[in-house]
């Protein structure tokens, strides 16, 4: 785990046709979805503050990959993720599938919550995507994770590996 967190945006329209973005971030370890924050506007600044908080909870990642959106190139985000001691991966641009995890993740958050609802407001948005996070995280087998949701997941992943140590005669 925090070894590399992973982070995209997506785009939807609320049922009045007002357009609002979702800021996704998942642990590239075990899929565990860490945040998604949703929102007309996303600037460098607000995925900063969410990025602190993750960074709060869960201790710093050792890098991010993410693309080459305005947010993520700027200056603030650049000199935030150095001082963190933070590698920033870009993936090359047109080419989504350098960040596979983010966008087999954001497929089913689409098909799941944006497509599945007709939403109100943004709250309503935030709402229900923070209800399918909790069964996301917790509760949902994943494949890739042989069956275990991410929170079950993860304590294979910190578990000390063991070494074999020949009984002495």
């Amino acid at each position: 785990p925090n070894r590399c967190w992973a982070l995209d945006f997506m785009h939807d329209a609320l049922y009045c046709g007002r357009r609002f973005r979702t800021l996704n971030v998942i642990d590239e370890a075990n899929r565990e979805c860490l945040a998604i924050e949703v929102g007309v506007s996303i600037p460098s600044a607000r995925l900063i503050r969410v990025l602190s908080r993750l960074i709060d909870c869960y201790g710093p990642p050792d890098a991010i990959r993410l693309d080459n959106g305005p947010e993520m190139i700027s200056e603030a985000f650049t000199q935030w993720a150095s001082a963190k001691g933070i590698a920033i991966r870009y993936i090359q641009p047109g080419k989504p599938n350098q960040n596979a995890f983010i966008e087999r993740f954001n497929r089913t958050y689409r098909t799941e919550v944006l497509d599945a609802h007709l939403f109100a407001n943004l709250e309503q948005v935030q709402t229900i995507t923070d209800q399918w996070l909790v069964d996301y995280n917790q509760y949902r087998p994943h494949e890739s994770l042989g069956g275990l949701p991410p929170v079950q997941f993860m304590p294979r992943l910190t578990l000390a590996p063991i070494v074999y140590q020949p009984m002495s005669t």
